[in-house]
């Protein structure tokens, strides 16, 4: 027994070493995209079965950590869906046939059609007994590899992005619940057993709806806010009991555990607030950090490379399921030609042929149900592998590469109401301001000479391109109507590429869900006073400075070059006159300052005070004076 546990022990040493050290390497092999993921599974067939046979693979803790991390990739893959992407913010005023949820479901049609004729070419070459199930293999796509790539190009805003985003939505969701009721009758045949999987929907549609309404007592929600933060972390623990809850009931209902483990991520997703992040970078550290290395670099111990290099036809294999993979996302995204270029959509089926774990999540149920052998099984995480490094380079370079426009530091302001005059009076201090609007103002009437004024409807593009949306780095629209907010501050972020959109909601009730998707920064007046009332009385002299001296203070940032302060706490920098700091940009990580923060080199810091001080103050924190700017970019 002891010598049992200390192989046990040893393997469990090996592999969660191998996975703390995986990352630094994958960190040397940036150029080549490598997910770590993929060398995760690498170095587990070095230690495995086809290599040096250093894990104690048949150990059934071990085992169990690793379908355990299965699981749970299930769970997060489930939460990693936002189903409000289903109802793409760009639909706007495109054709029918042009709209991403449109081509999306049309690709994904495509798709499973040609999925399931190579499923059934390799039912008559012998390759696989179970042609459905072998069609939905080759209809997945990883929406962990698609929405970092969209992330990263910042397309996510755009049609193009939205496009690409909703399709593998689809193929995550809609291909895993395919796919467990083709298990489901496989397993059990034709019988009313398989309406079972419906039961298991019926549940989480009861468990949806007590979530909300739960989400609704103005106690429950207090409690939980309290006990979030503690070392109760009662939403990490609520999280994994309904993962293990609806994992069960799938088992005992006969259904795809992880279709049990995918439904809880998602009805997690659509229960918690995706605007705060903190629940899912907690489930992310668990997962990610313990659980699913061990499943995959397990993926990489038990697979059998002999299997497939023990003959011709075996060997084969590789190269045509490769084939077959490519041709199927490249033969459906050609669909999205009817929106974009030839150039575009290509490379959307580029990036759609990445699939990763949703693949061999599929092809390990196969192996169970001996439906594949094993060189068949092997060939498919080799695919896995492939496609998954190949995708984004092929992306890369098929994708046409956009001009990054040069913005000045300005802003644009589309408003009618006082209110606007007084915010650019404001800004015009540190930048270029100029206003849009439809009412009657007169060049007189602006409180500032800098101030520009542009009549006209906002929804116009060339009013827009008359204020200089095409150069402006910021733009601000405080309409008192929601769907006017909407139209621009989706136009000018979808077709003017700015960055930095800021809006107001000022009706109580739906929030502008959509536009903070898509990045827009939306104020909620009521809670902005709120948080004004409470820093009125939590922070009295910085309030005070702020407010009673707003018509002579300024924002300006400054980069942190002073290496005196270098790993040193804000406290130790004396700043002249009444300049202080109020926030921290640490590359995109913003930070709320206080007298302990450890200030790093180059961090941008946010500064508030009179004009007089605060080119002494920008001197003092950085060597060169021409570092300083406004106060925009922050």
């Amino acid at each position: 027994m002891e010598a049992h546990n200390q192989e046990v022990l040893f393997s469990l040493l090996l592999i969660t070493a191998l996975a703390a050290l995986v990352p630094l390497l994958a960190t040397r092999l940036q150029r080549l995209r490598v997910p770590i993921v993929v060398g995760e599974i690498i170095v587990g067939i070095a230690i495995g079965k086809s290599g040096f046979h250093l894990v104690a693979a048949d150990s059934e803790i071990i085992q169990f950590l690793a379908w355990f991390g299965f699981i749970f990739l299930m769970f997060l893959s489930g939460l990693e869906l936002d189903f409000g992407a289903l109802t793409p913010a760009s639909e706007g005023d495109a054709p029918f046939w042009k709209r991403p949820l449109v081509l999306a479901v049309s690709s994904f049609t495509i798709t499973l059609a040609l999925g399931m004729m190579f499923g059934l070419g390799m039912q008559r070459l012998g390759i696989t007994d179970a042609p459905v199930l072998m069609g939905l293999v080759l209809s997945t796509t990883s929406l962990g590899v698609v929405m970092p790539i969209l992330k990263e190009k910042k397309l996510v805003t755009s049609s193009y992005g939205q496009t690409i985003l909703v399709s593998a939505l689809l193929a995550d969701f809609i291909t895993l619940f395919l796919l467990s009721i083709d298990v489901a009758f496989i397993v059990k045949g034709v019988t009313l057993d398989v309406l079972l999987i419906f039961v298991l929907l019926l549940v989480v549609a009861v468990f949806l709806r007590v979530g909300k309404f739960l989400l609704t007592v103005p106690r429950l929600g207090q409690i939980l806010q309290e006990l979030a933060e503690t070392t109760a972390q009662i939403q990490v623990r609520g999280s994994f009991a309904l993962m293990v809850a609806l994992a069960a009931l799938a088992s005992v209902l006969g259904v795809e555990v992880i279709l049990g483990a995918f439904l809880a991520g998602a009805l997690v997703s659509v229960l918690s607030d995706r605007n705060n992040p903190v629940l899912r970078e907690k489930l992310d550290a668990i997962g990610f950090g313990f659980f699913i290395p061990i499943f995959f670099i397990m993926v990489g111990v038990n697979l059998d490379l002999r299997s497939l290099l023990a003959s011709p036809e075996h060997l084969l294999l590789l190269p045509e399921l490769l084939l077959a993979a490519f041709v199927i996302k490249f033969g459906a995204g050609l669909v999205f030609k009817l929106a974009f270029g030839w150039r575009e959509t290509l490379a959307a089926g580029a990036l759609l042929s990445a699939r990763l774990s949703l693949i061999i999540a599929a092809s390990a149920i196969a192996l169970d149900l001996h439906l594949i052998s094993e060189a068949v099984n092997t060939a498919i995480i080799l695919v896995a592998i492939i496609s998954v490094t190949v995708s984004p380079i092929l992306f890369d370079h098929l994708l046409p590469q956009r001009k990054q426009k040069r913005r000045r530091q300005g802003a644009i302001i589309v408003s009618s109401r006082e209110l606007a005059l007084a915010l650019a009076k404001q800004l015009a201090k540190t930048m270029p301001v100029t206003v849009v609007t439809r009412r009657d103002f007169r060049p007189v009437d602006l409180p500032s000479p800098h101030i520009k004024l542009v009549h006209g409807d906002a929804r116009d593009p060339e009013v827009l391109k008359a204020a200089g949306v095409d150069e402006t780095a910021n733009f601000i629209c405080l309409s008192v109507r929601p769907e006017f907010n909407e139209k621009v501050c989706k136009m000018v972020l979808q077709d003017f590429g700015v960055e930095n959109v800021i809006t107001w909601q000022r009706e109580e009730g739906r929030r502008l869900d959509d536009l903070e998707r898509l990045g827009v920064r939306v104020i909620y007046p009521g809670l902005a006073t709120l948080m004004a009332l409470e820093g009125s009385v939590l922070f009295p002299e910085s309030y005070d400075l702020i407010s009673h001296q707003a018509e002579d203070m300024e924002m300006r940032q400054a980069r942190l070059r002073n290496r005196r302060y270098f790993n040193k706490p804000l406290r130790s920098i004396r700043l002249p006159g009444d300049a202080l700091v109020v926030g921290v940009r640490r590359r995109d990580e913003r930070i709320a300052p206080h007298g302990e923060t450890i200030l790093r080199a180059d961090d941008v810091l946010l500064l508030v005070g009179a004009p007089v001080f605060m080119q002494e103050a920008i001197s003092i924190l950085q060597e060169e004076g021409s570092e300083a700017g406004a106060a925009g970019n922050f």
